[in-house]
């Protein structure tokens, strides 16, 4: 295999994830719970995020929080606190952005930096740049985060994931790569999903090391554009930029919420789902788009689950419009005395707002009154948190038996003056015993 000169560095791209974040974040903001198994997800009865020392006695995410706790007593379950999460998240991205503007948000917990072209601004290696970032997260916000750092995003992205927690792994080029890929197996490369690995794997091929060393005709042919493009950046060319836009949903938006004790009650039921009408078109208007179908699901209480999808004769996103095609959804779906355990609504057929068009027959002045009061509800929320103004239905959403799973985390009952259920400061508060 030939690569490109090691000691070129062509690009540099950074890739940081938080180690166990939202854990993380809570034992930061909570030092009394440090170098305890903590989880999160007391809302969800089902593990969101475990700490490291929760991971060390066999907890992992996705296990119910009764087996959890089974097999481990001492086990802290705290509900999610997304609050915070965000803050933290936000001043992680923050500062990463002191050393360079193109920082791409990839998730609330990573994220990926170019770092190309600062070794002269900062008189340091890519390395010390990148361990530079990487100190100054632990310092000011007292969580660890794992760096990667290569030619290209996959690499990147690849080695932060090599050594965790608080891993550094450098990938500069030439053989280096090839050492590196023939560590990795194909599940672990991003990108490939469990039907690639099985194809993949169908072709002789173990690790990434085995796939960039078939031909890049090779790897077009079976996979086409992606896989053309994933054996290049998996060898050190850089073909996903690094991108600062915020990234709008290409497909679908889908808005699911799982109740905290299962219920029967129609008029609760259909708070909820109308309450992820509601969340999802707040997300469509904040990247200008239109919905030109919906799907509705609900989920049972034994886990089964059914669903319905519909296209509109008009995109839109306004609650009034796409609601009563929602209700007729709900009514075919919903089993009088049957318990469900969760809502969930999906827009499709998503399109830009400027590509509206009006049929004949329609009242263009009373769409354009809709989207009126749509700004001045988004406008309103945006300054007093989401939902202080929202439909009569979420009346409703009080209709349900209380349990411990709908326990509020700390931030949230612990007011400080002048601070609401739906307005509070925009930082992080510690919290220490006195």
């Amino acid at each position: 295999m030939s690569f490109l000169n090691p000691q070129s560095w062509p690009r540099a791209i950074l890739h940081f994830d938080g180690d166990a974040f939202f854990t993380s974040v809570e034992q930061a903001v909570h030092p009394t719970l440090k170098g305890r198994p903590v989880v999160t997800g007391k809302e969800r009865g089902i593990i969101a995020c475990a700490s490291y020392e929760a991971k060390a006695l066999g907890i992992s995410r996705g296990l119910a929080l009764h087996e959890a706790r089974r097999q481990c007593p001492q086990l802290v379950v705290l509900p999610s606190d997304y609050e915070t999460y965000s803050l933290y998240s936000k001043r992680m991205f923050h500062i990463a952005r002191r050393y360079t503007p193109m920082v791409e948000e990839y998730s609330i917990d990573e994220g990926f930096a170019d770092l190309t072209g600062l070794r002269r601004v900062f008189h340091a290696s890519y390395e010390e740049i990148a361990r530079r970032i990487q100190s100054e997260i632990q310092a000011e916000l007292d969580i660890t985060v794992s760096i990667g750092l290569s030619l290209s995003k996959s690499l990147a992205k690849l080695a932060s994931k090599y050594r965790k927690p608080k891993g550094f792994t450098a990938i500069q080029g030439g053989a280096a790569i090839g050492e590196f890929l023939r560590q990795i197996p194909l599940e672990k490369v991003w990108g490939f999903g469990p039907n690639t690995v099985g194809l993949l794997t169908k072709h002789g091929l173990a690790t990434a090391a085995d796939f960039i060393g078939r031909p890049e005709a090779w790897a077009e042919r079976l996979l086409g554009k992606v896989g053309r493009e994933l054996w290049g950046e998996l060898r050190g060319e850089s073909l996903y930029p690094v991108s600062t836009e915020e990234k709008p949903p290409s497909c679908t938006i889908s808005k699911c919420k799982t109740f905290t004790a299962v219920s029967s009650d129609p008029e609760f039921i259909w708070a909820k789902l109308v309450r992820n009408v509601e969340s999802a078109l707040i997300k469509a208007r904040r990247h200008h788009l239109m919905a030109g179908g919906a799907a509705v699901m609900l989920r049972r209480a034994d886990y089964r689950q059914s669903g319905l999808e519909t296209r509109l004769s008009r995109a839109t996103s306004a609650s009034h419009e796409i609601l009563p095609v929602v209700r007729l959804l709900f009514q075919e779906l919903m089993e009088t005395g049957a318990a469900y355990r969760s809502t969930m609504v999906i827009l499709c057929r998503l399109v830009p707002e400027t590509s509206l068009q009006y049929e004949l027959f329609e009242d263009p002045v009373r769409a354009h009154r809709l989207e009126t009061l749509n700004l001045a509800v988004d406008a309103i929320n945006s300054r007093y948190g989401k939902h202080t103004l929202s439909l009569a239905t979420g009346l409703f959403l009080g209709h349900h038996g209380k349990t411990d799973r709908d326990d509020q985390p700390i931030r949230k009952t612990r007011l400080l003056p002048g601070e609401t259920a739906r307005q509070r400061l925009k930082t992080p508060r510690l919290f220490l015993p006195v």
